[in-house]
């Protein structure tokens, strides 16, 4: 394979490929202006003297500036950070100091987000590094950083050569779960991210004429990232929303004739709470899925009677999304679950006991580790976190507790921290958790281990159905019914019931605080 095929440039197909290549709000950009846009904007980055190793922030919703500042980026030889637009004073602080960003390009404004006021909590001297800001949509905000404006797309710069004569060299950087110091930089190189772009349009079979993509996902995470550009080196039309928000999304799948969405359980049951119709996406053929909120496999049942295939997937920032996703030849059960089976040929997927750090057999659950083309370089200036991420022979420690199936795909069950060693076995949270959503008089459910005079028992928390004449469920009442249906040790040592369990914004949707959750279930124990 000629090492060109390793950029991101060479996922942009010509030959074959349907046009438009995007559509923005219903404007479309063609591959031919894609391309164009992409040379203005590397024009424009060597003319703000960003050349190769230097990091760009990018705080921006999505929108063809974006995209273009990714492959502008790796035509230079520089770096992207992706700036997640959740982000807070604190948080983008943290992100320009640990990345070393040279230039922050961001939105003037967006909806409800004030940039200028979140920037204006950023201390300068925390970040000296920064030079500029290069603001899209106006001349100028109130920052203490010089200003000049984003506009790659208004003149010409002069044309400069391409710098990137490395492929394996950082072109983007993700940030992933925080820690007391902050969230952490995953570095990705254009052969890790466009290798994996193929595999995925090889993987899903995509066709240009037949396929297109409804992008709905925010391109500051691998989720969103990852599904576009696999559909870009496929040579299928991405329609795009630049936030998500459910009436538009059931208008584009409707009308566009979409045939594939990526996005999480609260987005999918938003897009089908708009509609009555029985079954109003005739050319939906794959709904990929991560499961963040309670009730996700009731939500899976009603959208596959409505005609939304919803398929379970797996991924993070450091192996990318869409790293796994169940078949349509899985039965629904099976299809519906996190993990299922790698897209790329040359993955290998392991568990091992989290007790004894031996490899566990099919159907036992442990630590998935990971080795695969998708893998990601290293934490950015980080290499103490990145060795502790990578075993001796090269595969990624997750974090994730999940187990093999006996026909080659593997099941994710939940992240490592949350999952509870009961009774001397690992138990995954959500096996409760259905249990007690089956009892009469619970809407949802979360579940949390914590130490209970030296032994380890779960907590849990309910939220009570909103259904008239009918008393709040009893905690007696359900550790009777949880009794007769498992075994004793998963039985829950206390039941509480909530109106709302504690959650947080991620790029990807909204996630349960269990850390919370466990402080919550100490607080009301020791209150007793």
């Amino acid at each position: 394979m000629n090492a060109n095929d390793f950029s991101l440039q060479s996922l942009i197909r010509t030959e074959a490929a349907a046009d438009p290549a995007l559509v923005f709000d219903g404007t479309p950009v063609s591959r031919a202006e894609f391309l164009e846009k992409i040379e203005q904007t590397a024009a424009w980055l060597a003319a703000h003297g960003i050349g190769k190793g230097d990091v760009v922030a990018v705080w921006l919703v999505n929108r063809i500036e974006w995209i273009a500042l990714l492959f502008a980026a790796a035509r230079r030889g520089a770096i992207v950070a992706a700036v997640n637009t959740r982000y807070r004073g604190a948080e983008v602080a943290h992100l320009l100091k640990l990345s070393g960003a040279r230039l922050m390009v961001v939105e003037a404004e967006f909806r409800s987000i004030d940039f200028a006021a979140i920037l204006a909590d950023v201390v300068r001297g925390e970040v000296p590094a920064l030079r500029e800001l290069a603001v899209v949509g106006a001349d100028a905000i109130p920052a203490h950083w010089p200003c000049v404006r984003f506009d790659a797309f208004d003149r010409s710069y002069p044309s400069a050569p391409p710098a990137q004569d490395d492929f394996d060299l950082p072109v983007l950087l993700y940030t992933t779960s925080g820690t007391t110091k902050g969230p952490k930089l995953v570095a990705h190189s254009q052969r890790t991210l466009a290798s994996h772009a193929v595999s995925i349009a090889t993987a899903l079979k995509l066709s240009p004429q037949r396929h297109s993509l409804l992008a709905m996902l925010p391109l500051c995470g691998t989720f969103g990232m990852t599904s576009l550009l696999g559909f870009v080196a496929a040579g299928a039309t991405v329609h795009v929303l630049d936030a998500f928000e459910a009436a538009p999304a059931l208008r584009i799948l409707g009308e566009c004739g979409i045939t594939h969405a990526f996005g999480s359980d609260e987005m999918f049951r938003r897009i089908l709470a708009l509609t009555d119709a029985p079954r109003p996406f005739p050319h939906l053929e794959v709904c990929g899925f991560a499961a963040f909120q309670p009730g996700w496999r009731e939500l899976a049942a009603d959208a596959e009677a409505r005609g939304m295939p919803l398929f379970g997937l797996y991924g993070s920032s450091e192996l990318q999304a869409l790293f796994s996703i169940a078949r349509s030849s899985d039965g629904f059960a099976d299809r519906i679950e996190g993990g299922g089976w790698p897209i790329s040929p040359d993955t290998r997927v392991r568990v091992r006991d989290t007790e004894t750090g031996e490899p566990a057999a099919q159907g036992v659950s442990g630590e998935i580790e990971i080795s695969a083309p998708s893998r990601f370089l290293g934490y950015y200036n980080n290499p103490e976190a990145t060795r502790d991420a990578i075993t001796a022979d090269g595969f990624f420690r997750t974090g994730d507790i999940g187990r093999l199936r006996a026909d080659g795909s593997f099941v994710y069950e939940t992240r490592a921290g949350d999952a509870m060693r009961l009774g001397g076995f690992l138990v995954a949270p959500g096996e409760i958790e259905d249990e007690l959503k089956s009892c009469p008089g619970v809407a949802d459910a979360q579940v949390v281990a914590v130490d209970l005079k030296g032994q380890a028992r779960c907590v849990a928390f309910v939220i009570p159905a909103q259904e008239p004449h009918h008393e709040p469920p009893r905690q007696e009442a359900l550790i009777t019914r949880l009794r007769e249906r498992l075994a004793g040790y998963k039985v829950p040592a206390r039941i509480y019931v909530v109106e709302a369990f504690p959650v947080t914004d991620s790029a990807n949707g909204i996630k349960i605080q269990r850390a919370r959750l466990r402080a919550m279930a100490m607080d009301r124990i020791a209150a007793e």
